[in-house]
């Protein structure tokens, strides 16, 4: 199989956006605050037009497979470094899963991070997707941090 992987173009803009339901369809039973009906995370076509984002796609067979973005963000003044590498919108439709889809589009996102001189790269995976948190260490990402919370009203009943 010959997979290209390559920057996202506004013309791809349709595909993206069924990927970015296919990412809340998935997370939604892992989070119970996400609201019902159609939603968007993201605005894609700001992460394609902007400096401090990018935008990746695999291809194969002129057919888009997977993405992923990666944006640049101010860290808080404590840490070591200035800047982060935040991963984000990793999708590949179930047909394409398995196929090292994900490291392609990491490999090219850190690959673009690194040329903007970003080292720090975080990206926020569900406790609950055991599948993603291995595609993630298998690129070489740890555990960092477990973020908790807490609903009152669930206390209530």
């Amino acid at each position: 199989m010959n997979y290209i992987t390559r920057k996202a173009t506004l013309e791809d803009l349709p595909t993206l956006l069924k990927f970015e339901q296919g990412v809340i369809e998935a997370e939604r039973p892992m989070d119970p605050t996400i609201k019902d009906g159609k939603i968007s995370y993201y605005d894609i076509s700001e992460f394609i037009k902007s400096e401090d984002s990018e935008v990746y796609v695999v291809e194969l067979d002129n057919e888009i497979v997977a993405s992923g973005y990666a944006k640049i963000k101010d860290d808080r003044n404590y840490f070591k470094h200035k800047k982060q590498g935040h991963l984000g919108f990793m999708f590949v439709p179930n047909a394409h899963r398995g196929k090292g889809l994900n490291k392609l589009l990491v490999d090219a996102l850190l690959k673009w991070c690194k040329q903007k001189n970003v080292f720090e790269i975080r990206l926020d995976v569900y406790y609950e997707n055991p599948s993603a948190i291995k595609a993630y260490e298998k690129v070489g990402f740890k555990k960092y941090m477990i973020k908790m919370r807490l609903n009152l009203q669930d206390l209530e009943n």
